[in-house]
């Protein structure tokens, strides 16, 4: 039996329950740990509801600017994007949580790490292949998949246990914020077919209340890495919250998706993700600008791949930290900046340049400036040969001709 346990704690229904539940169900100490990752609360306060639910010890740990740089802006070089929809918000922030867990559990003397997550969902995955890849010898307690108590459940058990919790059956969304994006699913969202009502937007506005004209953003990349909005240098964590609230005031970066949860089982979830869709596109953009043909083809496959393996938890696989060293390579001459235009819940990019940009206007034109060599492009057919459907016709042809 574990003697000293510490929890990822959220303050939510979850692991507020869990604090009691694993003293209850094991007879051990909790320790409580928060990981600020962006969400706009008030972490002391969630601190000291851990203690009064019962840990022995709570801490908060800022990590955002830890995210943006260690995870997320690793992940936008990769233009990872799950199922070609999700942008991997909480897929992202879960292994960091797990990290910060594991290395307190190691501080305290702890012989096991908890979350808080279902026996059906993705982040169980996501923080126990962390907990095992960095601290195997810890024990792995998770309250929420081995109670099988339903949403219902939890929260008559909250109340029995004067556990303050910020859901009641009227309002039975579960909800994860970070930087880059917010998660809303549970209650009538369940239903594939449900219209989410605007209440469980907090981020983007709807098409009908975004502002009628339009906003143009110019986003500036070094080497990948989004610098600047405007002209106007900015760190982090301040650039990627500006941009949330100004993309999410004309309503982009709603998604709405059935998507493949690894577990095995199909599930409807609802994102915003402002600041995520609109990095996204731009440095998407900026790379069609200055990354060659076959890198940026080659490239657009292990994406792919990419976005699979942060999404099934594997941030700490070899094949991973292999794919940074590529996609950081492919970065080198993503310099640059992109002209975005925020309307009604559209993110078009209308304009682009580059000091590293491989666009030569005298090849590409069509009018009098045009310098490249038309007599050249008669080696293409040789060199590619005919398409197997036009070389048949061709002996056809020839046939036809030969018999007349």
């Amino acid at each position: 039996m574990p003697q000293k346990v510490v929890l990822a704690y959220s303050g939510g229904l979850d692991t507020s329950v869990a604090i009691h539940w694993i003293k209850e169900r094991y007879g051990a100490e909790v320790i409580a740990l928060s990981i600020d990752l962006g969400e706009e609360k008030d972490y002391e306060g969630i601190r000291q509801k851990a203690l009064k639910v019962g840990a022995v010890k709570a801490f908060v740990v800022d990590a955002k600017e830890e995210f943006l740089r260690g995870f997320v802006f690793p992940a936008l070089a990769a233009n990872a994007l799950y199922e070609g929809a999700y942008p991997l918000a909480t897929a992202l922030g879960r292994p960091l949580i797990a990290q910060h867990a594991t290395r307190v559990a190691l501080e305290e003397g702890a012989d096991a790490a908890a979350h808080g997550c279902t026996g059906k969902g993705n982040d169980q995955v996501r923080f126990e292949v962390t907990f095992a890849a960095l601290a195997p010898q810890l024990k792995v307690i998770a309250p929420a998949r081995e109670w099988s108590m339903t949403r219902e459940q939890e929260i008559e058990y909250a109340q029995q246990h004067d556990i303050p919790v910020p859901v009641d059956v009227r309002n039975p969304y579960s909800v994860d914020v970070n930087l880059w994006g917010r998660s809303i699913e549970c209650g009538v969202l369940e239903d594939p077919n449900v219209t989410p009502a605007e209440e469980v937007f907090k981020w983007t506005a709807s098409t009908t209340a975004a502002p009628d004209q339009p906003e143009e953003v110019t986003i500036g990349f070094e080497r990948g890495v989004p610098v600047s909005l405007d002209g106007q240098r900015l760190p982090p964590v301040e650039l990627v919250t500006r941009l949330n609230a100004l993309a999410g005031r004309h309503g982009v970066g709603r998604i709405d998706m059935v998507e493949n949860r690894l577990v095995g089982i199909k599930s409807r979830e609802v994102y915003e993700a402002p600041a995520a869709t609109a990095l996204l596109a731009a440095h998407r953009d900026l790379e069609r600008l200055t990354l060659d043909r076959d890198t940026a083809h080659y490239k657009a496959a292990l994406e792919l791949k990419y976005a699979e393996l942060v999404y099934y938890g594997l941030w700490h696989s070899p094949l991973r930290r292999h794919l940074d060293a590529f996609f950081g390579s492919t970065q080198e001459r993503v310099t640059g900046s992109v002209r975005l235009r925020f309307h009604k819940g559209t993110c078009l990019v209308v304009g682009r340049e580059s000091p590293e940009s491989l666009y030569d206007f005298r090849l590409a034109t069509y009018d009098a400036a045009d310098r490249f060599d038309h007599a050249a492009s008669v080696g293409f057919i040789k060199i590619w040969g005919l398409p197997t459907e036009v070389a048949a016709a061709r002996e056809r042809r020839d046939k036809e001709s030969g018999s007349a």
